[in-house]
């Protein structure tokens, strides 16, 4: 980027529990070191920050948003297809999109991340028309995002395993229905995960093989058993090794639509995204991001 270049810094004063605003002293104390030309917007809600980011975009400024997933997906969602790349600094409970590519949380080398400005195109995921970066998950799993995004007072690795928990005591096997090509694949258990970058709710490595420039979208399904099993088996999602055991199946894909026996919300980068029955696709090389040199 040129020393000329102008950033806005479109900050979420609530994500992760203040904590974007425990942080700005830090980024803005940076960015005046380097005499890099920038402003702070505060956002009032995702829809305000996707037009302040696409505004910056008109000005002629690089928009960075400094949030959780849940701003950073609804902002790069509307990126899309533009040439602009948008940077990242992480403050959000999650930060899973920055952990899978390699962007720091903290602030000061995540502002010499984005000053270095080397750029990567990655795909872009679309559920029902609705963009996402991350993981589109139904099933056990948006249980657990909704249960820990109405837990206000925990806050990182915490809130995910309390979510977990509570899902998981009153958690009843669905039958989802999942169909590519007109072919039918039925599935009984927990959870259908169509992954963007491989990781969610904090660090789970959902889907370890996903690649955000592929093309494609991981599919990741969990089947039917005990609860006891289930639970012990949870912590090696952190890890990535859950593949491996024999409930669960992945294969890739570039669009799906996804049904179940009963309602389901599709949770996405933290958020409500739509509702079961979803189409979900993908849309390569959609969207430019700053990221280290070293995944760049």
């Amino acid at each position: 980027m040129s020393d000329s270049q102008a950033y806005a810094l479109i900050m979420n004063p609530s994500s992760g529990g203040g904590r974007s605003k425990e942080l700005l002293p830090a980024v803005e104390g940076r960015l005046d070191a380097r005499r890099v030309p920038f402003r702070v917007e505060r956002t009032r809600s995702l829809e305000h920050g996707v037009d302040l980011a696409l505004d910056a975009v008109d000005h002629g400024e690089i928009p960075v948003v400094m949030s959780g997933d849940g701003l950073i997906g609804a902002v790069g969602g509307a990126l899309a297809g533009v040439e602009t790349p948008f940077g990242l600094i992480p403050s959000g409970r999650g930060n899973d999109l920055a952990r899978g590519l390699g962007i720091p949380t903290e602030p000061v080398e995540a502002v010499d991340c984005l000053l270095a400005g080397h750029t990567r195109r990655i795909d872009v995921g679309e559920a029902n028309g609705r963009p996402f970066l991350g993981i589109a998950s139904v099933g056990f799993d948006s249980e657990a995002n909704r249960i820990a995004n109405d837990a206000k007072l925990l806050k990182g690795g915490p809130v995910y395993a309390y979510a977990a928990l509570r899902a998981l005591l009153a958690w009843k096997p669905a039958r989802f229905t999942l169909v590519e090509a007109g072919r039918q694949t039925k599935v009984t258990g927990y959870t259908i995960a169509v992954a963007n970058n491989g990781f969610y709710g904090g660090g789970m490595n959902m889907a370890p093989q996903a690649e955000v420039d592929d093309g494609k979208l991981d599919v990741i399904t969990i089947g039917e058993v005990g609860k006891f099993r289930f639970l012990l088996n949870l912590p090696k999602v952190f890890k990535g090794t859950h593949v491996e055991d024999d409930i669960v199946t992945s294969h890739r894909t570039s669009s799906i639509e996804v049904r179940a026996s009963r309602p389901f919300t599709v949770y996405a980068d933290g958020d409500p995204l739509t509702e079961l029955p979803a189409t979900i696709r993908v849309i390569p090389s959609a969207l430019s991001v700053i990221v280290p040199e070293t995944t760049a």
